[in-house]
C-alpha cells in the first residue's frame, strides 16, 4: 500500500446519503438512549455513571490487551490501594487515568466544544498520558527497533505502520486532522447524519493514527464525547463494552474499512465506501445493543427484585442489618433519603435506624457528602455482581 499523501486518500469520510438502514439505526439509537435516561432519578444516574466509567475503562483496557480486573481498578480508584507488583500497579494507574479523563468528559457542563477538533483530540491524549507512569510512555518502532518516548498531547514525528495499514506521514498529519475536523463539524450535519457519522469518525481517526501510542484509547474516549455531544450518549452506557465483547468483528471491520475501493460499484473515494458503511452499521448496532442491555438492568422493578434477593441473602448471613432493604429501595426510587426519615422507612426507633444507616454507609451501600447530608445509593463491587449481572466478567 502506498503512503497517503493528500487528504483525498481517506475519502469517503461519510457513508452515502439515503442509506435507509443507517438512518433507521440512528433513529432507533436516539429513541432508546432517551428512554434510558428517564428510568432513574438524577442522583442515582450520577452514581451509576461512576460505575459505568469503571466498566468502560475495564473493557477499553481489554481491547488493548490489558486485563485489569474490576477489583484491582476498584482498589486503586476508591482506596488508592495499588499492587506491589510493578506491572499490575502500572495497569492500575492506566485504569485510573482513563476513568479520570472520562469523568472530565462526563462532567463537562457545556459540551459545545467540537469533539472532532484538533485541540480536543490533543487534549484527550495529553490528559490521559500525563496521568500514566513513565514505563507506559514508551513504544517501539517495529521496523527499526527504536524506542520512542510518548509525549502527552504531542503528534507523532515520524511514519508508522499499523499491521498492513500505513497512516499519513507525520508532515501531513495537520492537514488530515484539519480535514477530519471540517467534515465532521456537527454544525454541517443533521442530527441523524451526526449519529450516522459516529462510526466513520471512529474509524477515520484510527486510520490517521495521529500519535505514536494511545490512539485506540483516545478514539474511544472521543467517541464517548461525540455521543454526548450529539445528545444520545450518557454516563449510563458504554460502547466500549460492546466493542470488547465483539472484538474480532470490531477489528476485522476496522481493517476492512482501511481497504481501497473495490471497483466502480464501491463509491468514488480512495477507500471502500461499502466497508465504511458496514462499519458504521456495526458501530450503531453495538451502541443500540448496549443501550438495550443497560435499560434491562436499570428497569426499576427488575433492579429492585435483584437488590431484594441479594440484601435478603446478606441479612440472612448476618452481613447486613434488618431494615436495610427499605432504605436502599427508597434511595433508588427517590434518588436520596433524608436522614431524619430513616426511622420511618425502616420501622425502627431512632437509635436502631441510625445503626442501620451507619452500617450501610460503612459497607458502601449508601454514601453521603457529610453527616447531615441526604443519603444516596452507592454500589460496592460485591453488590454490583448481583445487582448488575454480566456487567463485568465473573471473578
Amino acid at each position: 500500500m502506498s503512503i497517503p499523501v493528500t487528504t483525498s486518500s481517506m475519502e469517503p469520510m461519510l457513508p452515502p446519503e439515503g442509506e435507509r438502514k443507517l438512518e433507521d439505526l440512528a433513529i432507533d439509537l436516539a429513541t432508546k438512549a432517551s428512554g434510558l435516561a428517564s428510568l432513574l432519578p438524577r442522583a442515582v444516574r450520577l452514581e451509576i455513571g461512576d460505575l459505568v466509567r469503571s466498566m468502560n475503562c475495564y473493557y477499553s483496557n481489554l481491547i488493548e490487551g490489558h486485563d485489569t480486573h474490576p477489583r484491582d481498578i476498584d482498589r486503586a480508584l476508591i482506596h488508592a490501594d495499588y499492587s506491589t507488583d510493578p506491572e499490575k500497579r502500572a495497569l492500575q494507574r492506566e485504569a485510573v487515568a482513563h476513568i479520570e479523563v472520562q469523568r472530565l468528559i462526563d462532567h463537562h457542563d457545556d459540551l459545545q466544544v467540537e469533539t472532532t477538533s484538533l485541540n480536543y483530540i490533543i487534549w484527550l491524549h495529553r490528559e490521559f498520558c500525563q496521568r500514566l507512569p513513565d514505563e507506559l510512555l514508551w513504544t517501539q518502532n517495529p521496523d527499526t527497533g527504536e524506542r520512542l518516548h510518548i509525549v502527552p498531547g504531542e503528534l507523532r514525528k515520524s511514519g508508522v505502520q499499523v499491521g498492513r495499514h500505513i497512516p499519513p506521514e507525520a508532515e501531513s498529519l495537520l492537514s488530515f486532522l484539519k480535514r477530519f475536523s471540517e467534515v465532521y463539524d456537527p454544525k454541517k450535519l443533521s442530527r441523524v447524519r451526526q449519529i450516522i457519522a459516529l462510526g466513520a469518525i471512529h474509524h477515520r481517526l484510527l486510520w490517521i493514527h495521529p500519535f505514536y501510542d494511545g490512539n485506540g484509547r483516545v478514539t474511544r474516549l472521543m467517541s464517548h464525547a461525540s455521543l454526548l455531544r450529539c445528545g444520545i450518549g450518557s454516563s449510563l452506557w458504554s460502547v466500549a463494552r460492546g466493542l470488547a465483547r465483539n472484538v474480532r468483528d470490531y477489528k476485522a471491520l476496522l481493517m476492512a474499512a482501511d481497504a481501497p475501493r473495490h471497483g466502480d460499484l464501491d463509491g468514488r473515494g480512495a477507500l471502500s465506501t461499502l466497508a465504511l458503511t458496514e462499519f458504521c452499521e456495526f458501530f450503531l448496532t453495538i451502541c443500540i445493543d448496549q443501550v438495550d442491555y443497560m435499560s434491562s438492568l436499570l428497569e426499576p422493578d427488575d433492579l429492585l427484585r435483584r437488590m431484594r434477593l441479594h440484601i435478603e441473602d446478606e441479612m440472612g448471613a448476618g452481613s447486613l442489618p434488618k431494615g436495610s432493604f427499605p432504605l436502599l429501595r427508597e434511595a433508588l426510587l427517590a434518588g436520596e433519603v433524608q436522614r431524619g426519615h430513616a426511622a420511618e422507612i425502616t420501622g425502627y426507633g431512632e437509635r436502631m435506624a441510625r445503626m442501620v444507616v451507619s452500617d450501610l454507609l460503612k459497607k458502601g451501600y449508601l454514601k453521603s457528602k457529610s453527616t447531615r447530608s441526604p443519603l444516596v445509593l452507592s454500589f460496592p463491587l460485591d453488590a454490583v455482581e448481583r445487582w448488575f449481572p454480566k456487567l463485568y466478567p465473573v471473578s
